[in-house]
Parts: C-alpha cells; structure tokens; sequence
C-alpha cells in the first residue's frame, strides 16, 4: 500500500468482482474479433480494466462453422435471447446487426434483466436509440456502442466525453469506407462507378448488394448517432437527408479535379440558428480540406468545437480489428465502473431544436449540364438562374462542337437548396438540355 495514500482510497469498482463475464450474440467477422483480442491481450486488458474479461457464452447461426478462435470455453445457447437471461452473463456484446428482430429483442430483453449491453449496430441504435436509452436510464445499466460509428476511431468517446465542455457547432465526416474506396478509385484510375462498385465486390470492400453503403443509409444511420451525440438531443434517423453516389461519374470527378475539389460522400451535421442541420450526400471538398485527403477505405471525422477548434480523427472504419477494439474499450469502461448517459445527459435535460430540411440549406454548388452546343443555350440557362436569385462564379466548357452533346459546368455563389431546385427544374426543361442536370453541393472543409 502506498503510504501517502489513505486506506481509504483503496477501494474501487474493479474489486468488487473477480472477473466481467460476457456473452456474445453474433459470431461473424467483428465478433470472432472479440474473442480473439480478449485472447491474445487477456493480460494487457485485465491490467487496464482492474479485472479479467471472460467470454462465459455466445450464440451464433451455425454451430460448426470455424471462424478461427477458440470457442470450446464458453457455454453455447443455440438462441441468442437466452443470453439475456444467463445467470452468467454480466454483459450482453450484441453483434447481430439490423434495426429490427433479435437483436433488437435481445438488447431489450438483456436491459430489462439488468445487463449492461454492448453493440456495434448502427442501424439500431439510428431508429431505436432514444427508446433504448430510455430503458437503460431507467434500468440503471450501461448502453455502450464505440463500434458502431467508424470502427476503431474513438469518436464517441471524443464527441461525448473529451468534448464534452465545449459547443460542438458542426461535425462533417467521411463514415463508409466502401463509398470513400470507390470514389477514390474512380480518381485515380478514371474509371466509371459501375466497373469500380464490381471491383469493390470482388475485393470484400462491397457487400453482394451494397444498397445500404452506395445509396447512403449506412453513413446516415452513422451521422444521426453523430448528431445525437454532437448536440445532446435525441437521436432522429428520419431526419436525415440521404443521397448516395450512384449518380456519379467519372466526368464529375475529372472537372472537381480541374476545379481544385475532390468528391466525398460526407455526413454533415450542423447547429444553425433555426435548428439543426443533418444530411448526408457526395460533395466538393477543397483538395486542401483535411477530409479531402481520406482515401481508400478509411473513414474521418471532424468537429468543430467553441473552445477547443477543430478535431480531425482518422482510422479504419470497418473490419474485424478496429471494430473488436472499440467494443473492448466499451467493455473496458463497464468493468472499471464508468457510467455515461448514452447520448451525453439525462433524457429529461436533451435538447428539443428542431431538425431543418435540405431546403433550408445554404450553399455554393456545383452544376454539370449535357447540352446540344448551339446559340442561346448558355443565355437561356443562366437567364432561368437569374431568375431564382442564384448567381455565378465560374464555368468551364471545353471546345465547341456545333450540334453535338457537351458538358457545361457552372459554379454558383452561395444560395439556397430551394432556389437551386427550382432552377434546376427550370433548366431540366429546356429542348438542348438532355439530361437531368447533376448537383453537387460545395463544402468548406
């Protein structure tokens, strides 16, 4: 004992149990991680959690399958809400994935019996979040998810706890590694969505259907996790607005490139004077921006604090390992006896501001056109942009050739997605118009 130290302070938490007993439901690529990074740093994770971690149970689809770990030690419940109610379990690690079905089942199940529950599932907690924290408020246990936004980078932790003393005004991030690969791709190779999106399902970067990631659900379920947590308020997956990169092609990219931009999908959420902003859509970052040098599969967060300025967090944001590792850091917090709101404070003290339309957004924006070079097209255009108060900063159109499709790029000064609309249906109209105009919104940083 440490004799400037008073007996009393002895005591702590960690002692009062000889070893945090957990059950996993969920075997698959980030829960065969857990087991092995519970295995391998067994002794490194006891030291920092003031007592061994031991996995007592599990549940998983099949049986038989070998996922590369040892399993023989813990008892198996061929039905994964059984987990709920084992004596012993002290934590529930819930790895199923879906918003819906058993694992939503077994995380409400796994509170009411008064188990601290662990999660990486995003969708989940987007839809079902604030009801799931009012449960675990209620019952007194821990809801943990540091895995469910950006893998391994720790940027729950950060927003909710390193943060906490300031105004968070903006967070802006790259959160899909699958989209961020493909966009990167087509950069660098020129190539065209369809044959990148084919090599990413090849690679195991793309899911065999990659809806969730390349239409946007995915970073959004992340982003309203993010702005829940960001602004102390409730978290509202509904009030998201979602685009994916489908609609890009390589001609967009080659012209940011020309206009000193990259494009990202990115999560924005942000606190405007009328409410709250959080939306989630390819944009042009400058090539200067610190998210405009993310590339591959990794994922970035930025936030904007009043106190402390910028935060830029940078790391895998999928995969066996990163994930594993934000799971035992959550699991590393219940055994030393760290208890924190789950979206920041108490339900009664989160915020009620409201959440803003895309409409209300202000912005520059990029506009690519596909027009038959003839007299008067240009006129008519911008004339149909002059009329919805948006004006111009720049255009690019390369050579001439009379009667045949051209791209026409037009970069506006700051305006509103309501005007921008309209002028783009305006515009759609037009005979020597032969596409939908493409929009993509300009970003600061």
């Amino acid at each position: 004992m440490n004799a400037l130290r008073p007996p009393k302070y002895e005591r702590s938490y960690t002692y009062r149990m000889s070893a945090l007993r957990i059950g996993i439901a969920g075997l698959g690529t980030v829960g065969a991680g857990v087991v092995r990074l519970l295995a391998e740093n067994a002794e490194l994770i006891a030291t920092r959690a003031g007592v061994p971690i031991t996995v007592t149970a599990v549940s998983a689809r099949q049986r038989a399958r070998d996922r590369g770990v040892d399993l023989a030690g813990p008892h198996w419940h061929e039905d994964a809400l059984a987990l709920a109610a084992d004596p012993d379990v002290d934590v529930v690690v819930e790895l199923i994935g879906g918003s819906e079905g058993i694992a939503r089942q077994l995380i409400e199940r796994s509170i009411a019996a008064g188990k601290h529950v662990v999660t990486a599932n995003k969708a989940l907690l987007a839809v079902h979040g604030s009801a799931l924290a009012d449960a675990a408020e209620y019952a007194g246990v821990t809801l943990a998810f540091e895995g469910a936004v950006a893998g391994g980078i720790p940027v729950i932790k950060v927003l909710r706890e390193g943060l906490a003393g300031n105004r968070i005004s903006r967070v802006a991030g790259i959160l899909n590694g699958t989209c961020n690969y493909i966009l990167t791709v087509m950069r660098t190779e020129g190539k065209e969505f369809g044959e990148v999106l084919a090599e990413a399902q090849a690679l195991g970067y793309a899911e065999a259907d990659p809806s969730f990631d390349i239409d946007g659900i995915d970073a959004a379920h992340k982003l309203a996790i993010l702005a829940a947590l960001a602004f102390g308020r409730q978290v509202d997956f509904a009030a998201v607005h979602v685009e994916g990169i489908r609609a890009i092609n390589a001609l967009d990219i080659s012209f940011a490139e020309e206009l000193g931009y990259r494009i990202k999908l990115l999560g924005i959420a942000q606190e405007t004077a009328a409410g709250v902003e959080m939306r989630v859509h390819p944009a042009m970052v400058p090539k200067a921006a610190l998210l405009a040098s993310v590339d591959g599969v990794y994922n970035a967060v930025l936030a904007q604090g009043d106190f402390v300025g910028s935060v830029f967090l940078q790391g895998r944001g999928a995969g066996a390992g990163p994930t594993a590792s934000a799971v035992i850091a959550d699991l590393i917090d219940i055994a030393r006896g760290t208890r924190i709101p789950v979206w920041g404070a108490a339900a009664r003290q989160l915020s009620a501001r409201p959440a803003l339309p895309i409409s209300a957004h202000r912005g520059a924006y990029f506009l690519r056109l596909m027009v038959v070079d003839q007299p008067g097209v240009l006129a008519d255009v911008t004339a149909i942009l002059r009329d919805h108060g948006v004006s111009l900063e720049s255009m690019l159109q390369h050579g001439r050739k009379p009667g045949e499709a051209v791209p026409i790029v037009l970069v506006t000064h700051e305006t509103t997605e309501a005007a921008m609309g309209k002028a783009i249906a305006g515009i759609a109209k037009l005979d020597a118009v032969l596409e939908r105009p493409a929009l993509i919104r300009i970003e600061p940083s």
